[in-house]
């Protein structure tokens, strides 16, 4: 980013500057990986992985930051997996390798990760991730030293990925100038393939290293949505790039919907009303998993997997909302400010608070909405589910007291809310007829006290019941000892 370019980033949004002058003070970084302390962990100090600690920073854009600041042997756990993946990501998206060589590469790739000293070097020399592939040897040698529970893990994800890839890398060769994702369900599938078995994967990995609980293991539904709102959010926003590069991912069945029958016709400049319909779609289809990404997100209680879920899951939603309506999407990559950023990885700390995130972007999404658009009612529907989920969780009118230090000491309702003036007025209808009771039958408020103050709430009654009860055991038994005693002896 040029100085040009700051200057009219700070001119245009003057609050940035103060977030990012924030960021840099007050934002710790929880890790450091090649702090000798942490090699135990880490395995900085080994050649091999300290290779793919770069091989992370190169090949990632956004993950390799909150990757490495997960909780002990997690961080390594999870930049093997990455990087695993994208190596097989890596020959999937090659479309200089010929379909008779990359279907069997790609269906066999996890017995590669089994291979000894295997690489590849025939990736296009223009592939960005090539060199990953030319030293993968690197990358087995290291997943060979994880506990063997967690690299099955990663052999079965990668199976069940490598199949499905190729799947779709063969309908590409047989429809290479046109979209061969027909439906919305092909579309799913394929997402479910590139993205959802990741999700499912990190949920099986954070509890097999005991970061989470076991049960997190079985939540495949939730895991899925959680990569699926991701790749659709990354395939919507790389539309322009996508085209470019003959890559078409977007469903045939919306775009013939709006009159396309080819990708690139998005682009036109006399086409925009309509290609603004069929970005509508694409949205309504991302916002299909944002309530179930606030359900995953919720379940998680390990500090450094909730940062490393929510904050792409919160970037994700900021994306979208920028996205939306906005036709510069088919003319360049749309990307979120770096203050933005940054802003959303100082508050992904909880819940509570991403849940109100996803709630700004869901209302700022909404009102960029237009009515002519065919899918207003859909996705104001969308948008109406995350801001139900958000009240039903964490009630707006509930509001947390806190110290000076940040530190939450409790809760309170907003007074000035009307919800809040219907729980007083409930309550005050509570004691008033609490006190007609008392009226009626003084008596009865008397003996209630007296109910309560026996032992655990017990009834008098009850208790002198099982007085009269233990007593008379006792008395049958003293019988039956006397009879042995006198005529056995």
């Amino acid at each position: 980013m040029g100085v040009l370019s700051w200057l009219i980033t700070f001119v245009t949004h003057p609050e940035d500057l103060r977030i990012l002058i924030q960021y840099k003070i007050y934002h710790e970084v929880k890790r450091d990986i090649t702090n000798p302390a942490e090699f135990d962990t880490s395995g900085y100090n080994r050649k091999e992985m300290r290779r793919c600690w770069e091989f992370l920073d190169l090949t990632s854009r956004s993950f390799a930051a909150v990757i490495k600041e997960l909780d002990g042997d997690l961080a390594r756990t999870i930049a093997l997996f990455y990087l695993v993946l994208r190596g097989l990501d890596t020959v999937e998206d090659d479309m200089t390798i010929p379909d008779e060589i990359k279907q069997p590469m790609l269906r066999s790739f996890h017995e590669k990760l089994q291979t000894k000293g295997w690489s590849f070097g025939g990736s296009g020399p223009n592939e960005k991730d090539r060199q990953l592939l030319v030293e993968f040897n690197v990358v087995i040698d290291e997943t060979a030293r994880l506990e063997p529970d967690v690299r099955n893990v990663i052999i079965d994800i990668t199976r069940k990925m490598e199949n499905g890839m190729a799947d779709f890398a063969h309908k590409a060769v047989l429809s290479p100038t046109s979209t061969y994702i027909e439906t919305i369900e092909d579309f799913d599938l394929y997402c479910h393939y590139v993205a959802g078995l990741v999700g499912e994967g990190l949920s099986r990995l954070f509890a097999a290293t005991g970061k989470e609980p076991p049960m997190l293991a079985k939540e495949l539904v939730l895991s899925n949505s959680m990569g699926l709102l991701l790749q659709k959010v990354n395939i919507l926003r790389d539309i322009r790039e996508d085209i470019d590069d003959a890559r078409y991912f977007w469903p045939r069945s919306i775009l013939e919907a709006h009159g396309f029958s080819h990708p690139a016709e998005l682009r036109e400049i006399e086409n925009r009303d309509r290609a603004l319909w069929v970005l509508s779609a694409m949205t309504l289809d991302a916002l299909r998993h944002a309530t179930d990404a606030l359900d995953y997100l919720s379940l998680l209680k390990n500090q450094s997997v909730f940062n490393f879920c929510a904050i792409p899951a919160a970037m994700a939603l900021a994306t979208l909302q920028l996205c939306f309506m906005n036709s510069a999407v088919f003319d360049r990559n749309i990307k979120i400010r770096k203050a933005q950023a940054a802003d959303l990885i100082m508050k992904c700390t909880n819940p509570r608070d991403v849940s109100y995130m996803f709630r700004n972007y869901a209302r700022q999404l909404h009102a960029k909405a237009v009515p002519d658009d065919p899918y207003f009612i859909k996705i104001s529907v969308a948008l109406g589910k995350i801001e139900m989920w958000c009240e039903h969780h964490y009630p707006s009118f509930v509001v947390l007291r806190t110290s000076g230090g940040g530190r939450i000491h409790g809760a309170q309702g907003d007074e000035s809310d009307a919800r809040m003036r219907i729980v007083k007025r409930y309550e005050a209808l509570s004691e008033h007829k609490s006190a007609e009771t008392l009226a009626r039958d003084p008596g009865r408020a008397i003996q209630a006290p007296q109910a309560a103050s026996a032992p655990g709430g017990l009834s008098w009654q009850l208790l002198a019941l099982v007085g009269l009860a233990f007593g008379l055991i006792m008395g049958i038994a003293w019988i039956v000892v006397w009879i042995v005693v006198t005529f056995l002896a």
